[in-house]
């Protein structure tokens, strides 16, 4: 008997547990649970929720210090608030850091989202057609400062990554978004699928309409 209590006392402890991480998570901006994918022959819901459950890309800028060469970095960004998205990145960034200067450059540059870290690709390789892909194509723009578009961006980003409320500021961070022109998404065998910038904004068009009204 006593065997039982404590074996039952260590999954109740261990519930508790991971139920504190959990909200650890959530205080760090890491999603405790992943929406529900929509089917993948709608290329524009699919591409929205790709955006939307991500928190981080790799986001390509031109580097005129390297020739002109694409270079890629990490970076964090969000679409809006939980369920919100917008569709469209916005990025906090520091001119110390490449990515930043060299759009200050050159707006040229590209987003590519895997949906591999949300956890929904099964045993499939991250290079797997069937574990979805997404690359935002476009120019990456300066938001313009104390205006609502700045203000939707700052509410969006510290919410998804609050540790952003703490960056240094001498460092120069800014608010960038993506202008979206192309967009490249893989969700199954048979190559992208026809997508265009205007059917992938337009999804959902009532609800975020709603939620840009409030900031823009």
């Amino acid at each position: 008997m006593n065997n039982k209590r404590s074996v039952h006392c260590f999954q109740v402890l261990s519930l508790v547990f991971f139920f504190v991480l959990g909200i650890q998570d959530s205080v760090q901006g890491r999603l405790l649970s992943v929406s529900k994918k929509p089917h993948r022959n709608d290329a524009a819901a699919y591409a929205r929720w790709l955006v939307s459950q991500n928190s981080w890309g790799v986001l390509n800028t031109i580097s005129k210090d390297l020739g002109g060469a694409p270079f890629g970095n990490v970076v964090s960004f969000s679409d809006g608030l939980p369920n919100e998205g917008s569709g469209i990145p916005y990025f906090y960034l520091t001119t110390l850091d490449p990515t930043a200067s060299n759009a200050l450059k050159d707006k040229r540059s590209s987003l590519t989202i895997s949906e591999y870290p949300l956890g929904t690709c099964g045993k499939s390789d991250p290079e797997n057609p069937s574990c979805a892909k997404i690359t935002l194509t476009g120019k990456l723009l300066v938001v313009d400062k104390n205006s609502k578009e700045e203000e939707y961006a700052r509410s969006a980003l510290f919410t998804k990554h609050p540790e952003m409320k703490g960056w240094p500021k001498d460092h120069n961070f800014q608010f960038f978004k993506l202008e979206i022109e192309d967009i490249f998404l893989i969700n199954w065998f048979g190559g992208p699928k026809p997508l265009t910038v205007d059917q992938y904004l337009q999804t959902k068009k009532s609800k975020l309409a709603f939620v840009l009204s409030k900031y823009i």
